[in-house]
C-alpha cells in the first residue's frame, strides 16, 4: 500500500522491449536505499516489483496489460517519473490509501497558473467518473491530490509549489497522459451496495 506522497523524482535510464512486456531501468537514490529483489516501488502510481538493484538504480518488468492500462508505455530514456516506496505499518498516512493499481489514464487538458499555485484540468474516462467527487481524493501519476471540481468528463486539481517542483506534474503539458487511480473505498462501497440490493430482491 502507498499513500500518494511522492518521495523523489526519478529518471528512466533504459527501456528493453521483451515482446509481450518491457523492462525498465530507473534511477532513484532515495527509493533504492535498502531495496531488495521482490520489493515494491510505485512508478507514476503503478506498483512495480524490483527485479534487480544496483547502486541507485533498479529494474522492473512491466507486462503488456499494465502497459495498455497505464501511461508507462509512453516512457522513454530520460523520462522523469514519480517514485514512492510502500508505506510502513504504523507510519503516518500522509495522503490517502493508494494501491498502485491504475484504473485508467487521463490527459492534461489545461494549466492555469496563479500567483502561489496552479490549477490543472485533467480528462476523466467515463467509467471512472462516478468515483470522482468534489473535495474527494484521486491519485494522478502516483500523487495523492484533492479534487477541486468534478465534471462527467474531467476534473481539476490545485497544485502547490512543492508539488510542482517535486513531481512530474510540474513539467507535464496539455496533451500529456497521466495515470489515474480512484479512491478504492468508493469502489468497495459501490460493490457492497450492489450486493445488498441483489440480496433484498
Amino acid at each position: 500500500m502507498f499513500t500518494g506522497i511522492v518521495e523523489e523524482l526519478g529518471e528512466v535510464t533504459a527501456v528493453e522491449n521483451l515482446g509481450d512486456a518491457s523492462r525498465f531501468r530507473l534511477r532513484g537514490p532515495v527509493v533504492t536505499e535498502g531495496a531488495r529483489h521482490g520489493d515494491s516501488i510505485a512508478v507514476n502510481g503503478v506498483c512495480l516489483t524490483v527485479v534487480e538493484h544496483e547502486g541507485d538504480e533498479f529494474t522492473a518488468d512491466v507486462m503488456a496489460e499494465t502497459l495498455k492500462r497505464s501511461g508507462l508505455g509512453a516512457l522513454t530514456v530520460g523520462s522523469r517519473v514519480n517514485l514512492e516506496r510502500p508505506t510502513a505499518v504504523g507510519a503516518r498516512l500522509g495522503g490517502h490509501i493508494v494501491q498502485g493499481h491504475v484504473d485508467g489514464t487521463g490527459e492534461i487538458l489545461a494549466r492555469t497558473p496563479s500567483e502561489h499555485w496552479e490549477i490543472v484540468k485533467i480528462s476523466l474516462p467515463a467509467d471512472l467518473s462516478r468515483y470522482v467527487v468534489e473535495k474527494g481524493s484521486i491519485t494522478v501519476d502516483g500523487i495523492s491530490l484533492t479534487v477541486v471540481d468534478a465534471a462527467p468528463d474531467h476534473f481539476t486539481v490545485s497544485l502547490i509549489p512543492t508539488t510542482l517542483a517535486l513531481t512530474t506534474l510540474g513539467v507535464k503539458q496539455p496533451g500529456d497522459p497521466v495515470n489515474l487511480e480512484v479512491d478504492v473505498i468508493a469502489k468497495y462501497v459501490e460493490r457492497l451496495l450492489a450486493h445488498g440490493q441483489e440480496a433484498g430482491r
